[in-house]
């Protein structure tokens, strides 16, 4: 599996060049990244809802 990722960066790197591909590879963990802040935030918020909910 390493392998393969090695052949589609160098892929990629030879197609698009370095730069666009860092600036892809960096974007597309940021769009993880935010995800799960966001997953994060919504359960937390979640939570907070339910024990307020049950303290009254």
């Amino acid at each position: 599996m390493p392998i393969l990722i090695i052949i589609l960066l160098a892929f990629l790197i030879g197609t698009i060049g370095f730069w666009d591909t860092l600036a892809a590879l960096l974007g597309a963990v940021a769009v993880i990244v935010l995800f799960w802040v966001i997953l994060a935030a919504i359960a937390v918020f979640g939570v907070l809802w339910i024990l307020q909910r049950l303290t009254r």
